[in-house]
Protein backbone atom coordinates (compact mmCIF):
# COMPACT_ATOMS: atom_id res chain seq x y z
CA UNK A 1 0.00 0.00 0.00
CA UNK A 2 1.53 3.11 -1.03
CA UNK A 3 0.52 7.25 -0.64
CA UNK A 4 2.27 10.39 -0.53
CA UNK A 5 -0.26 12.77 0.48
CA UNK A 6 -1.29 13.70 3.98
CA UNK A 7 -4.78 14.75 2.65
CA UNK A 8 -7.16 12.88 5.11
CA UNK A 9 -8.68 9.75 2.98
CA UNK A 10 -5.90 10.35 0.00
CA UNK A 11 -4.01 7.45 1.01
CA UNK A 12 -5.87 3.66 0.69
CA UNK A 13 -4.61 2.84 4.40
CA UNK A 14 -6.67 5.68 5.38
CA UNK A 15 -9.70 4.32 4.38
CA UNK A 16 -12.18 2.71 6.72
CA UNK A 17 -11.63 -1.04 6.89
CA UNK A 18 -14.52 -3.75 8.12
CA UNK A 19 -14.41 -7.02 9.01
CA UNK A 20 -14.96 -9.80 7.11
CA UNK A 21 -16.72 -11.85 9.73
CA UNK A 22 -13.79 -14.31 9.80
CA UNK A 23 -11.07 -13.84 12.10
CA UNK A 24 -8.92 -15.62 9.92
CA UNK A 25 -10.15 -13.94 6.85
CA UNK A 26 -9.54 -10.35 8.81
CA UNK A 27 -5.84 -11.23 9.43
CA UNK A 28 -4.58 -12.51 5.90
CA UNK A 29 -6.13 -8.91 4.64
CA UNK A 30 -4.32 -7.10 7.19
CA UNK A 31 -7.42 -5.87 9.19
CA UNK A 32 -10.50 -6.48 6.64
CA UNK A 33 -12.41 -5.07 3.57
CA UNK A 34 -12.40 -1.74 2.52
CA UNK A 35 -15.51 -0.44 3.07
CA UNK A 36 -18.04 0.51 0.31
CA UNK A 37 -16.61 -1.73 -2.29
CA UNK A 38 -17.85 -4.84 -4.25
CA UNK A 39 -15.84 -7.78 -3.58
CA UNK A 40 -16.26 -11.60 -5.51
CA UNK A 41 -15.95 -15.30 -3.60
CA UNK A 42 -15.86 -17.48 -6.11
CA UNK A 43 -15.64 -21.36 -5.19
CA UNK A 44 -17.47 -24.59 -6.28
CA UNK A 45 -20.42 -25.72 -5.33
CA UNK A 46 -19.40 -27.18 -1.18
CA UNK A 47 -16.24 -24.93 -0.72
CA UNK A 48 -18.41 -22.89 2.02
CA UNK A 49 -19.20 -19.63 0.25
CA UNK A 50 -22.49 -19.46 1.78
CA UNK A 51 -21.38 -19.63 4.96
CA UNK A 52 -18.83 -17.16 4.79
CA UNK A 53 -20.84 -14.86 3.34
CA UNK A 54 -23.51 -15.38 6.25
CA UNK A 55 -20.61 -15.03 8.93
CA UNK A 56 -19.94 -11.17 6.62
CA UNK A 57 -23.57 -10.01 6.97
CA UNK A 58 -23.56 -11.44 11.17
CA UNK A 59 -20.67 -8.93 11.88
CA UNK A 60 -22.58 -6.73 10.68
CA UNK A 61 -25.64 -6.99 12.63
CA UNK A 62 -23.58 -7.57 15.59
CA UNK A 63 -22.18 -3.81 14.79
CA UNK A 64 -25.85 -2.53 14.33
CA UNK A 65 -25.74 -2.48 10.18
CA UNK A 66 -28.67 -3.05 8.30
CA UNK A 67 -27.98 -5.89 6.22
CA UNK A 68 -29.64 -7.46 3.23
CA UNK A 69 -28.73 -11.24 1.67
CA UNK A 70 -30.48 -11.14 -1.84
CA UNK A 71 -30.95 -14.99 -3.18
CA UNK A 72 -31.31 -16.59 -6.40
CA UNK A 73 -30.66 -19.88 -6.03
CA UNK A 74 -31.68 -20.77 -2.29
CA UNK A 75 -34.81 -20.03 -0.07
CA UNK A 76 -35.02 -18.09 3.16
CA UNK A 77 -35.93 -21.87 4.60
CA UNK A 78 -32.66 -22.87 3.48
CA UNK A 79 -30.47 -20.32 4.98
CA UNK A 80 -32.47 -20.46 7.92
CA UNK A 81 -31.42 -24.10 8.22
CA UNK A 82 -27.88 -23.47 7.48
CA UNK A 83 -27.89 -20.65 9.88
CA UNK A 84 -29.41 -23.20 12.72
CA UNK A 85 -27.27 -25.72 12.00
CA UNK A 86 -24.05 -23.11 12.33
CA UNK A 87 -25.73 -22.08 15.87
CA UNK A 88 -26.73 -18.95 14.28
CA UNK A 89 -29.79 -16.65 14.15
CA UNK A 90 -30.66 -14.49 11.00
CA UNK A 91 -32.86 -12.16 13.09
CA UNK A 92 -31.56 -9.03 11.84
CA UNK A 93 -30.62 -9.85 8.73
CA UNK A 94 -33.09 -8.56 5.53
CA UNK A 95 -33.57 -11.78 3.10
CA UNK A 96 -34.93 -10.89 -0.40
CA UNK A 97 -35.85 -13.89 -2.36
CA UNK A 98 -35.75 -14.18 -5.99
CA UNK A 99 -36.59 -17.57 -5.96
CA UNK A 100 -39.78 -19.28 -4.55
CA UNK A 101 -39.55 -21.04 -1.17
CA UNK A 102 -42.12 -23.34 -1.93
CA UNK A 103 -43.43 -25.64 -5.22
CA UNK A 104 -46.26 -23.45 -5.77
CA UNK A 105 -46.85 -19.97 -4.80
CA UNK A 106 -49.03 -18.84 -2.17
CA UNK A 107 -51.17 -15.40 -3.08
CA UNK A 108 -51.29 -14.15 0.29
CA UNK A 109 -47.96 -14.30 0.93
CA UNK A 110 -46.63 -10.93 2.47
CA UNK A 111 -43.26 -10.90 -0.25
CA UNK A 112 -43.58 -11.42 -3.84
CA UNK A 113 -41.29 -13.88 -5.31
CA UNK A 114 -40.21 -13.99 -8.63
CA UNK A 115 -37.92 -17.18 -10.24
CA UNK A 116 -35.24 -16.23 -12.01
CA UNK A 117 -36.24 -18.17 -15.48
CA UNK A 118 -39.49 -16.37 -15.85
CA UNK A 119 -38.27 -12.50 -15.85
CA UNK A 120 -35.65 -10.76 -18.00
CA UNK A 121 -32.57 -9.62 -16.80
CA UNK A 122 -33.09 -6.17 -16.60
CA UNK A 123 -36.13 -6.80 -14.45
CA UNK A 124 -34.43 -8.64 -12.13
CA UNK A 125 -31.75 -6.19 -11.64
CA UNK A 126 -34.37 -3.63 -11.51
CA UNK A 127 -35.85 -5.29 -8.87
CA UNK A 128 -32.20 -5.86 -6.97
CA UNK A 129 -31.78 -2.07 -7.06
CA UNK A 130 -35.60 -1.45 -5.70
CA UNK A 131 -35.04 -3.31 -2.89
CA UNK A 132 -31.55 -2.34 -1.99
CA UNK A 133 -33.02 1.44 -2.19
CA UNK A 134 -35.92 0.25 0.79
CA UNK A 135 -33.81 -1.32 2.38
CA UNK A 136 -30.83 1.54 2.31
CA UNK A 137 -28.48 -1.80 3.83
CA UNK A 138 -24.69 -1.09 4.83
CA UNK A 139 -23.91 -4.97 3.72
CA UNK A 140 -25.15 -6.63 0.72
CA UNK A 141 -24.75 -9.92 -0.34
CA UNK A 142 -25.98 -11.13 -4.18
CA UNK A 143 -26.24 -15.30 -3.88
CA UNK A 144 -25.56 -15.96 -7.11
CA UNK A 145 -23.80 -14.79 -10.12
CA UNK A 146 -24.23 -18.17 -11.72
CA UNK A 147 -27.98 -17.07 -12.43
CA UNK A 148 -27.44 -13.58 -13.73
CA UNK A 149 -25.09 -15.37 -15.95
CA UNK A 150 -27.75 -17.76 -17.32
CA UNK A 151 -30.20 -14.88 -18.01
CA UNK A 152 -28.07 -12.61 -19.53
CA UNK A 153 -27.47 -15.47 -22.47
CA UNK A 154 -24.48 -14.00 -23.59
CA UNK A 155 -21.16 -12.93 -22.17
CA UNK A 156 -21.25 -8.71 -23.05
CA UNK A 157 -24.45 -8.50 -21.87
CA UNK A 158 -23.79 -10.26 -18.45
CA UNK A 159 -20.63 -7.74 -18.14
CA UNK A 160 -23.27 -4.96 -18.38
CA UNK A 161 -25.18 -6.24 -15.98
CA UNK A 162 -22.75 -7.00 -13.20
CA UNK A 163 -21.07 -3.62 -14.12
CA UNK A 164 -24.52 -1.62 -13.47
CA UNK A 165 -24.17 -3.37 -10.38
CA UNK A 166 -21.07 -1.93 -9.49
CA UNK A 167 -21.90 1.35 -10.76
CA UNK A 168 -25.48 1.65 -8.64
CA UNK A 169 -23.57 0.32 -5.24
CA UNK A 170 -20.75 2.88 -5.86
CA UNK A 171 -23.24 5.74 -5.06
CA UNK A 172 -24.21 4.08 -1.47
CA UNK A 173 -22.31 3.64 1.24
CA UNK A 174 -22.51 -0.42 0.86
CA UNK A 175 -19.95 -2.57 0.69
CA UNK A 176 -20.92 -5.79 -1.34
CA UNK A 177 -20.19 -9.45 -1.77
CA UNK A 178 -20.90 -11.11 -4.68
CA UNK A 179 -21.24 -15.26 -5.06
CA UNK A 180 -20.27 -17.16 -7.73
CA UNK A 181 -20.27 -20.78 -8.45
CA UNK A 182 -17.89 -20.93 -11.36
CA UNK A 183 -21.10 -22.49 -13.62
CA UNK A 184 -19.61 -21.17 -16.17
CA UNK A 185 -16.99 -23.20 -18.98
CA UNK A 186 -14.35 -21.46 -18.30
CA UNK A 187 -12.53 -18.77 -16.01
CA UNK A 188 -14.83 -15.60 -15.19
CA UNK A 189 -11.91 -13.14 -15.87
CA UNK A 190 -14.39 -10.10 -16.33
CA UNK A 191 -15.34 -10.58 -13.12
CA UNK A 192 -12.11 -10.31 -11.40
CA UNK A 193 -11.50 -7.02 -13.39
CA UNK A 194 -14.81 -5.62 -12.37
CA UNK A 195 -14.87 -6.50 -8.62
CA UNK A 196 -12.56 -4.44 -5.92
CA UNK A 197 -11.17 -8.01 -4.43
CA UNK A 198 -11.67 -11.36 -5.17
CA UNK A 199 -11.28 -14.59 -2.58
CA UNK A 200 -11.35 -17.85 -4.54
CA UNK A 201 -12.49 -20.78 -1.95
CA UNK A 202 -11.52 -24.63 -3.03
CA UNK A 203 -12.26 -28.05 -1.83
CA UNK A 204 -9.80 -31.19 -2.60
CA UNK A 205 -10.16 -34.56 -2.85
CA UNK A 206 -7.03 -36.51 -1.62
CA UNK A 207 -6.73 -40.07 -1.90
CA UNK A 208 -7.60 -40.90 1.65
CA UNK A 209 -9.10 -39.47 4.46
CA UNK A 210 -10.90 -36.19 4.77
CA UNK A 211 -11.21 -33.68 1.99
CA UNK A 212 -9.47 -30.39 1.93
CA UNK A 213 -10.63 -26.85 1.97
CA UNK A 214 -8.47 -24.18 1.15
CA UNK A 215 -8.74 -20.44 -0.13
CA UNK A 216 -6.66 -17.58 -2.24
CA UNK A 217 -6.69 -14.16 -2.05
CA UNK A 218 -6.35 -13.58 -5.99
CA UNK A 219 -6.79 -9.53 -6.19
CA UNK A 220 -7.71 -7.13 -3.35
CA UNK A 221 -6.88 -3.53 -4.64
CA UNK A 222 -5.20 -1.34 -1.86
CA UNK A 223 -5.16 -3.52 0.41
CA UNK A 224 -1.68 -5.76 1.54
CA UNK A 225 -2.56 -8.95 2.26
CA UNK A 226 -1.51 -12.77 2.78
CA UNK A 227 -0.75 -14.62 0.07
CA UNK A 228 -0.76 -18.04 -1.45
CA UNK A 229 -2.97 -20.56 0.16
CA UNK A 230 -4.95 -20.84 3.45
CA UNK A 231 -6.46 -24.09 5.02
CA UNK A 232 -9.66 -23.94 6.54
CA UNK A 233 -12.40 -25.87 7.72
CA UNK A 234 -15.82 -25.72 7.65
CA UNK A 235 -16.85 -26.10 11.89
CA UNK A 236 -20.55 -25.37 13.79
CA UNK A 237 -19.88 -21.64 14.18
CA UNK A 238 -18.52 -20.94 10.45
CA UNK A 239 -15.70 -21.12 8.55
CA UNK A 240 -11.94 -21.72 10.80
CA UNK A 241 -9.59 -20.29 8.27
CA UNK A 242 -5.45 -20.37 9.42
CA UNK A 243 -3.76 -17.91 7.62
CA UNK A 244 -0.12 -19.19 6.13
CA UNK A 245 2.35 -19.19 9.05
CA UNK A 246 5.00 -16.20 8.12
CA UNK A 247 7.90 -16.61 10.58
CA UNK A 248 9.49 -13.04 9.83
CA UNK A 249 6.13 -11.65 11.31
CA UNK A 250 6.47 -13.06 14.71
CA UNK A 251 9.28 -12.02 16.75
CA UNK A 252 9.75 -12.05 20.25
CA UNK A 253 12.13 -11.05 22.89
CA UNK A 254 13.63 -13.80 25.02
CA UNK A 255 17.02 -14.93 26.53
CA UNK A 256 18.52 -18.46 25.01
CA UNK A 257 19.67 -20.15 28.08
CA UNK A 258 19.67 -23.85 28.43
CA UNK A 259 17.04 -25.90 28.83
CA UNK A 260 17.70 -28.29 32.01
CA UNK A 261 16.42 -31.83 30.80
CA UNK A 262 16.22 -33.58 34.44
CA UNK A 263 19.26 -35.72 33.27
CA UNK A 264 22.51 -34.10 34.26
CA UNK A 265 24.29 -36.98 32.06
CA UNK A 266 22.32 -36.08 28.84
CA UNK A 267 23.10 -32.24 29.17
CA UNK A 268 26.43 -32.68 30.08
CA UNK A 269 26.97 -34.76 26.36
CA UNK A 270 24.78 -32.05 25.02
CA UNK A 271 27.68 -29.37 26.28
CA UNK A 272 25.11 -27.99 29.08
CA UNK A 273 22.10 -28.84 27.54
CA UNK A 274 19.65 -27.57 24.13
CA UNK A 275 19.36 -23.45 24.11
CA UNK A 276 15.52 -22.10 24.29
CA UNK A 277 14.60 -20.97 20.46
CA UNK A 278 16.74 -23.82 18.99
CA UNK A 279 15.31 -27.27 17.52
CA UNK A 280 16.57 -31.01 18.22
CA UNK A 281 15.92 -33.72 16.33
CA UNK A 282 15.92 -37.23 17.47
CA UNK A 283 16.77 -40.09 15.24
CA UNK A 284 16.68 -43.82 15.74
CA UNK A 285 14.40 -46.86 15.09
CA UNK A 286 11.22 -47.71 16.14
CA UNK A 287 11.44 -48.32 20.20
CA UNK A 288 14.99 -47.48 20.95
CA UNK A 289 14.17 -44.60 23.43
CA UNK A 290 13.31 -41.16 21.34
CA UNK A 291 9.70 -40.75 22.80
CA UNK A 292 11.26 -41.39 26.30
CA UNK A 293 14.04 -38.75 25.87
CA UNK A 294 11.65 -35.99 24.28
CA UNK A 295 8.79 -37.32 27.71
CA UNK A 296 12.15 -36.23 29.86
CA UNK A 297 12.24 -33.14 28.59
CA UNK A 298 8.87 -32.46 28.57
CA UNK A 299 8.44 -33.51 32.38
CA UNK A 300 11.51 -31.42 33.32
CA UNK A 301 9.80 -28.23 31.76
CA UNK A 302 6.88 -28.98 34.17
CA UNK A 303 8.16 -29.72 37.16
CA UNK A 304 9.53 -25.97 36.64
CA UNK A 305 6.78 -24.80 36.21
CA UNK A 306 6.68 -23.99 32.41
CA UNK A 307 4.44 -25.51 29.86
CA UNK A 308 4.78 -28.06 27.11
CA UNK A 309 2.85 -29.28 24.18
CA UNK A 310 3.13 -33.16 22.61
CA UNK A 311 1.92 -33.69 19.12
CA UNK A 312 1.64 -37.45 18.90
CA UNK A 313 0.86 -38.64 15.11
CA UNK A 314 1.80 -42.01 15.61
CA UNK A 315 0.89 -43.18 19.32
CA UNK A 316 -2.20 -42.52 21.41
CA UNK A 317 -2.55 -40.73 24.44
CA UNK A 318 -2.70 -44.29 26.36
CA UNK A 319 0.48 -45.61 24.37
CA UNK A 320 2.34 -42.66 25.81
CA UNK A 321 1.21 -42.81 29.56
CA UNK A 322 2.14 -46.25 29.61
CA UNK A 323 5.59 -45.55 28.71
CA UNK A 324 5.95 -42.52 31.06
CA UNK A 325 5.08 -44.76 33.87
CA UNK A 326 7.49 -47.35 32.84
CA UNK A 327 10.08 -44.32 33.04
CA UNK A 328 9.08 -43.70 36.53
CA UNK A 329 7.75 -40.08 35.25
CA UNK A 330 4.03 -38.70 36.57
CA UNK A 331 2.79 -37.76 33.29
CA UNK A 332 -0.76 -37.77 34.34
CA UNK A 333 -0.48 -35.35 36.98
CA UNK A 334 1.29 -32.65 34.77
CA UNK A 335 -1.48 -33.51 32.09
CA UNK A 336 -4.27 -32.82 34.82
CA UNK A 337 -2.44 -29.43 36.13
CA UNK A 338 -2.07 -28.38 32.59
CA UNK A 339 1.45 -28.22 32.62
CA UNK A 340 1.72 -30.22 29.38
CA UNK A 341 -0.69 -30.43 26.62
CA UNK A 342 -1.09 -33.73 24.90
CA UNK A 343 -2.62 -33.80 21.54
CA UNK A 344 -3.29 -36.65 19.32
CA UNK A 345 -2.79 -35.87 15.81
CA UNK A 346 -4.30 -37.85 12.85
CA UNK A 347 -3.07 -36.67 9.56
CA UNK A 348 -5.62 -38.00 7.64
CA UNK A 349 -7.87 -35.43 8.96
CA UNK A 350 -5.47 -32.72 9.75
CA UNK A 351 -4.69 -29.83 7.26
CA UNK A 352 -0.90 -28.79 8.19
CA UNK A 353 -2.57 -24.97 8.43
CA UNK A 354 -4.48 -26.36 10.59
CA UNK A 355 -1.39 -28.12 12.56
CA UNK A 356 0.38 -24.54 12.61
CA UNK A 357 -2.19 -23.15 13.87
CA UNK A 358 -2.86 -25.39 16.47
CA UNK A 359 1.03 -25.07 17.29
CA UNK A 360 0.39 -20.87 17.54
CA UNK A 361 -2.25 -21.46 20.08
CA UNK A 362 -0.01 -23.53 22.32
CA UNK A 363 2.55 -20.95 22.42
CA UNK A 364 1.05 -17.62 22.30
CA UNK A 365 -2.20 -18.98 24.31
CA UNK A 366 -0.81 -21.41 26.40
CA UNK A 367 2.89 -19.94 26.67
CA UNK A 368 3.91 -23.22 25.95
CA UNK A 369 7.91 -23.32 26.10
CA UNK A 370 8.47 -27.03 25.17
CA UNK A 371 6.70 -28.50 21.64
CA UNK A 372 7.54 -32.15 20.89
CA UNK A 373 6.19 -33.51 17.25
CA UNK A 374 6.25 -37.04 17.38
CA UNK A 375 6.82 -37.89 14.44
CA UNK A 376 8.10 -36.50 11.09
CA UNK A 377 6.80 -39.69 9.69
CA UNK A 378 3.55 -39.24 10.77
CA UNK A 379 3.51 -35.17 9.59
CA UNK A 380 4.84 -36.45 6.08
CA UNK A 381 2.06 -38.37 5.73
CA UNK A 382 -0.05 -35.08 5.98
CA UNK A 383 1.29 -33.39 2.93
CA UNK A 384 0.32 -33.84 -0.34
CA UNK A 385 4.24 -33.31 -1.31
CA UNK A 386 7.58 -33.77 0.55
CA UNK A 387 8.43 -30.89 -1.23
CA UNK A 388 6.08 -28.41 0.76
CA UNK A 389 6.91 -30.33 3.95
CA UNK A 390 10.06 -29.02 4.20
CA UNK A 391 8.90 -25.70 3.29
CA UNK A 392 6.56 -25.96 6.14
CA UNK A 393 8.44 -27.21 7.95
CA UNK A 394 11.00 -24.55 8.05
CA UNK A 395 8.46 -22.41 8.32
CA UNK A 396 7.38 -23.59 11.55
CA UNK A 397 10.82 -23.69 13.05
CA UNK A 398 11.71 -19.92 12.53
CA UNK A 399 8.54 -19.17 13.95
CA UNK A 400 9.26 -21.18 17.26
CA UNK A 401 12.66 -20.07 16.99
CA UNK A 402 11.54 -16.76 17.14
CA UNK A 403 9.31 -17.33 19.99
CA UNK A 404 12.09 -18.85 22.31
CA UNK A 405 10.49 -22.58 22.13
CA UNK A 406 12.87 -25.47 22.67
CA UNK A 407 11.22 -27.53 19.37
CA UNK A 408 11.65 -31.79 19.64
CA UNK A 409 11.48 -33.24 16.50
CA UNK A 410 11.35 -37.55 16.26
CA UNK A 411 12.11 -39.02 13.22
CA UNK A 412 11.85 -42.74 13.04
CA UNK A 413 14.20 -44.47 10.38
CA UNK A 414 13.27 -47.78 8.75
CA UNK A 415 14.69 -50.53 10.05
CA UNK A 416 15.78 -51.67 13.38
CA UNK A 417 19.69 -52.77 13.74
CA UNK A 418 22.09 -52.61 10.71
CA UNK A 419 22.05 -50.24 7.74
CA UNK A 420 19.00 -47.71 8.56
CA UNK A 421 17.88 -45.12 6.28
CA UNK A 422 14.89 -42.47 6.74
CA UNK A 423 11.99 -41.20 4.61
CA UNK A 424 12.64 -37.90 5.08
CA UNK A 425 15.95 -35.12 5.35
CA UNK A 426 15.75 -32.22 7.43
CA UNK A 427 18.64 -32.80 9.48
CA UNK A 428 19.82 -29.24 7.37
CA UNK A 429 17.02 -27.84 9.00
CA UNK A 430 18.19 -29.02 12.72
CA UNK A 431 20.09 -26.97 15.14
CA UNK A 432 21.15 -30.15 17.30
CA UNK A 433 20.61 -33.75 15.79
CA UNK A 434 20.84 -36.51 18.34
CA UNK A 435 21.00 -40.23 17.10
CA UNK A 436 20.29 -43.13 18.93
CA UNK A 437 21.17 -46.75 17.88
CA UNK A 438 20.44 -50.20 18.67
CA UNK A 439 23.78 -52.15 18.66
CA UNK A 440 24.58 -55.82 19.85
CA UNK A 441 27.27 -57.06 22.29
CA UNK A 442 27.55 -60.76 23.73
CA UNK A 443 23.70 -61.84 22.01
CA UNK A 444 22.29 -58.99 23.96
CA UNK A 445 20.73 -55.45 22.56
CA UNK A 446 21.75 -52.16 23.69
CA UNK A 447 20.91 -48.62 22.83
CA UNK A 448 23.98 -45.84 22.19
CA UNK A 449 22.96 -42.20 22.13
CA UNK A 450 25.56 -39.60 20.58
CA UNK A 451 25.26 -35.80 19.36
CA UNK A 452 25.69 -35.45 15.74
CA UNK A 453 25.50 -31.79 15.59
CA UNK A 454 24.50 -28.80 17.49
CA UNK A 455 24.89 -25.28 16.07
CA UNK A 456 24.91 -23.61 19.41
CA UNK A 457 27.96 -24.45 21.06
CA UNK A 458 30.28 -27.37 21.88
CA UNK A 459 29.16 -31.14 22.83
CA UNK A 460 30.63 -34.34 23.74
CA UNK A 461 31.74 -36.01 20.38
CA UNK A 462 31.48 -39.53 22.21
CA UNK A 463 28.81 -42.27 22.15
CA UNK A 464 27.22 -43.09 25.20
CA UNK A 465 25.29 -46.12 26.23
CA UNK A 466 22.11 -45.57 27.50
CA UNK A 467 19.18 -47.57 29.56
CA UNK A 468 15.61 -47.06 29.80
CA UNK A 469 15.17 -47.48 33.54
CA UNK A 470 11.95 -47.40 35.80
CA UNK A 471 14.09 -44.06 37.09
CA UNK A 472 14.25 -42.59 33.70
CA UNK A 473 16.98 -42.56 31.32
CA UNK A 474 20.66 -43.76 32.54
CA UNK A 475 23.77 -42.43 30.46
CA UNK A 476 27.04 -44.42 31.15
CA UNK A 477 30.18 -43.48 30.40
CA UNK A 478 31.54 -42.98 26.50
CA UNK A 479 32.35 -46.32 24.99
CA UNK A 480 35.43 -45.72 24.24
CA UNK A 481 36.39 -49.93 23.85
CA UNK A 482 34.07 -50.22 20.43
CA UNK A 483 34.01 -49.31 17.16
CA UNK A 484 30.99 -49.86 14.45
CA UNK A 485 28.39 -48.93 16.91
CA UNK A 486 26.45 -47.19 13.91
CA UNK A 487 26.91 -49.49 12.00
CA UNK A 488 24.92 -51.81 14.61
CA UNK A 489 27.59 -54.52 14.77
CA UNK A 490 30.24 -52.98 17.07
CA UNK A 491 33.76 -54.72 18.10
CA UNK A 492 35.14 -54.37 21.22
CA UNK A 493 38.31 -54.81 21.88
CA UNK A 494 38.98 -53.51 25.40
CA UNK A 495 38.78 -55.06 28.50
CA UNK A 496 36.66 -58.22 29.60
CA UNK A 497 33.16 -56.80 30.59
CA UNK A 498 32.32 -56.14 34.22
CA UNK A 499 29.48 -57.57 35.03
CA UNK A 500 27.80 -53.76 36.00
CA UNK A 501 28.37 -53.09 32.61
CA UNK A 502 26.77 -56.67 31.49
CA UNK A 503 23.80 -55.68 33.14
Amino acid sequence: MTGSSNAPGSNPSDLPRISTGSDGLDDILCGGFDANRMYLYEGRPGTGKTTIALQFLLRGVRDGERVLYISLSETKRELTVVAQRHGWSLQGVDIFELVPPETTLDPDRELTVFHPAEVELSETTGLIFKEVERINPARVVLDSLSELRLLAQNPLRYRRQVLALKHFFTNRNCTVVLLDDLSSAQDDLQLHSIAHGVVMLEQLAIDYGAERRRLRVIKMRGIRFRGGYHDFIIERGGLAIFPRLVAAEHHRSFTGDFTPSGNAELDQLLGGGLERGTNALLIGAAGVGKSSVALTYAIAAAERGEHAVFFAFDEGRGTVEARARTLGLDLDKHIDSGRIRFQQVDPAELSPGEFAANVRDSVERDNARIVVIDSLNGYLNAMPDERFLILQMHELLSYLAQQGVLTILILAQHGLVGPTDTSLDISYLSDAVLMLRYFEVGGTVRRALSVVKKRSGNHEHTIREFRLTTSGIKLGPPLKDFSGIFSGTPRYTGPALSEETAE
